[in-house]
């Protein structure tokens, strides 16, 4: 049987996804193709008439999806195979990243100036048991009104906040389930099974990034009850005369046409030079953005992200045009000993931090079309100024009442990374 969803963007059916005997393939449409708006949804997909067969649209659009156990639980909640991108968009694929809705023939996206009553405001009471549904219920799938997908094997959901004046002065946030296919604002973190401490890691690192004055996401710790979470604000969105509105992003594996599966460099996913290689394709201006784009990779290292893989990494499409987006899922996972040292890209020849050279450095920057000279000065500068920073920001922590154990862990992590980083780079000629 043949099936379709309509792939609405920006207001506009710009094409649609089908399903035949149950391969993929989409096609934009005509009038999308001479409309004065037209733009495509993935590099990987250019504006074209003839339609995209499976392998080149299924790493698109599975791209939107969850992965691994939380996908396998959100089919089994929908009673569809976990195989089944298209029953799985179809069942969520109302509020995706990026700037895209794909609904079902003859239906509609929401007018988003009129985003009244498609909004459930939580209480506390009704919050905690949402983040205690979570683990069961991956992103609420299958609940009433809620079509909600985000990428990735990490409890997630997208949500609204507004923020309220408490009694003290200060601000608190309240959280909102998006209905009927209205964008979100922020995404909500639980805290990681297993991972002591993962809000407050995340937190940090991001809050880090932007001290370095990274271009980073906007992060805050809640609480309610005895659950943490927390709350990142998305870089996709934005408001316009006080109604929220959708940017198009999509990661470098959509981009390059590389199925989510596939996503670390081992097993075929995008290496740092073919993440430099698109930057400089794609992006205009590219020199900011390539530079940016070393920031992103050394700062990474230094905290101990070994998980910064192709996904993890994205495209921003603003009027302005294509740039590089902002810093985000940034997590010391080093400080887990458990957690595999293995980076997700390997710097020159190495995957792993201790193997990490001065002369491997210079092996990625010849291989991404870097100036050695270059590399060398910019990693020496931030190996510099992280341990400074990181012990002011573990300060600012504690006074807002975000002390954990787990950030003085990431500290040591930074200054025992950032000294073997210098020295190794003093041996050099």
């Amino acid at each position: 049987m043949v099936r379709e969803l309509h792939v609405w963007f920006f207001g506009q059916c710009a094409g649609i996804l089908t399903q035949d005997k149950g391969y993929l393939s989409f096609h934009y449409l005509p009038e999308w193709l001479e409309s004065k708006n037209a733009r495509p949804l993935s590099h990987s997909l250019p504006l074209r008439i003839e339609p995209f067969d499976d392998p080149m649209a299924k790493p698109f659009f599975a791209g939107l999806l969850p992965e691994g156990d939380k996908r396998t639980d959100v089919a089994n909640i929908l009673k569809v195979s976990s195989k089944n991108d298209f029953a799985l968009l179809d069942g969520i694929g109302g509020e995706c990243a990026g700037a895209l809705i794909l609904l079902e023939p003859g239906q509609v996206p929401p007018i988003e100036a009129h985003e009244s009553g498609s909004i459930e405001w939580l209480d506390e009471d009704r919050l905690h048991a949402v983040l205690e549904r979570l683990p069961k219920r991956p992103l609420l799938a299958g609940e009433s009104g809620l079509r909600l997908s985000l990428a990735g094997a990490q409890e997630k959901l997208p949500v609204l906040t507004r923020e309220l004046p408490s009694k003290a002065g200060l601000n608190e946030f309240e959280i909102g389930l998006p209905k009927n296919n209205i964008p979100s604002s922020s995404i909500l973190k639980p805290e990681i099974a297993g991972l002591d401490g993962s809000v407050y890691n995340e937190a940090f690192c991001l809050a880090l990034a932007r001290e370095l004055k990274l271009n980073a996401a906007t992060a805050q710790i809640g609480r309610t009850k005895d659950k943490t979470y927390l709350l990142v604000g998305r870089y996709d969105r934005f408001h316009d005369e006080g109604h929220l509105k959708r940017l198009h992003q999509e990661d470098f594996c959509q981009a390059l046409g590389v199925p989510p599966q596939f996503k670390y460099q081992n097993e075929g996913g995008p290496s740092i030079a073919d993440g430099f290689e698109l930057v400089r394709k794609v992006t205009r201006p590219s020199a900011p953005n390539v530079l940016q784009l070393l920031d992103y990779i050394i700062f990474n290292t230094l905290v101990g992200n070994n998980d910064a893989h192709g996904k993890n990494f994205s495209l921003l499409y603003s009027q302005g045009g294509i740039q590089l987006a902002p810093l985000y899922d940034v997590l010391s996972t080093a400080v887990y000993s458990d957690l595999s040292d293995k980076m997700a890209m390997k710097i020159g020849s190495k995957y792993r931090f201790d193997e990490l050279h001065a002369r491997h450095w210079v092996q990625m920057a010849e291989s991404a079309q870097l100036g050695a000279p270059q590399l060398k000065r910019r990693v020496l500068e931030i190996a510099g100024e992280l341990p400074h920073l990181a012990k002011e920001l573990q300060a600012q922590f504690e006074s807002k009442g975000w002390g954990h154990p787990i950030i003085a862990k990431i500290v040591t992590l930074i200054e025992e990374r950032c000294a073997i980083t210098t020295k190794r780079f003093s041996l050099t000629k």
